[in-house]
């Protein structure tokens, strides 16, 4: 996936990090906690007027680059198969479409919702790009 505004994305980060207070920070740490799938949607699907929306569009973005990006590096190693095959076209921001309407198809599949988030963001991915 193209890694547009990746600079742009950091810098936002450090600036909104370096910006909050300690209060605001501890308040809302608790909100981000990536232990299911279910967890990573709850982030990913906040709204504008969620008073975490900010910094969960960040959090949102840098999971899904960050296994995308691992996703790429171990697979391009000519005994791992490809298990997302997205067009270079691909961004970030269709990759958590992607996902949360995976989340919307499955969301009462407790098992599912269960798993680690990067299983289920990698199965909402290779649902959308499947290798062929």
């Amino acid at each position: 996936m193209k890694r547009q505004h990746l600079i742009g994305t950091i810098c936002g980060v450090a600036l909104l990090t370096a910006g909050a207070s300690q209060s605001v920070l501890a308040s809302t740490a608790e909100n981000f906690e990536f232990k299911t799938t279910m967890d990573l949607y709850r982030v990913c699907s906040t709204v504008p007027e969620d008073e975490d929306h900010v910094p969960s569009v960040f959090a949102c973005r840098a999971f899904i680059e960050a296994a995308v990006q691992y996703h790429d590096a171990v697979s391009d190693r000519k005994s791992m198969k490809r298990l997302i095959c997205y067009p270079a076209t691909a961004t970030i921001a269709d990759g958590r479409r992607a996902f949360l309407a995976w989340v919307e198809r499955n969301k009462d599949n407790a098992k599912l919702m269960g798993e680690q988030p990067v299983k289920g963001l990698v199965r909402s991915l290779a649902d959308k790009y499947p290798c062929r």
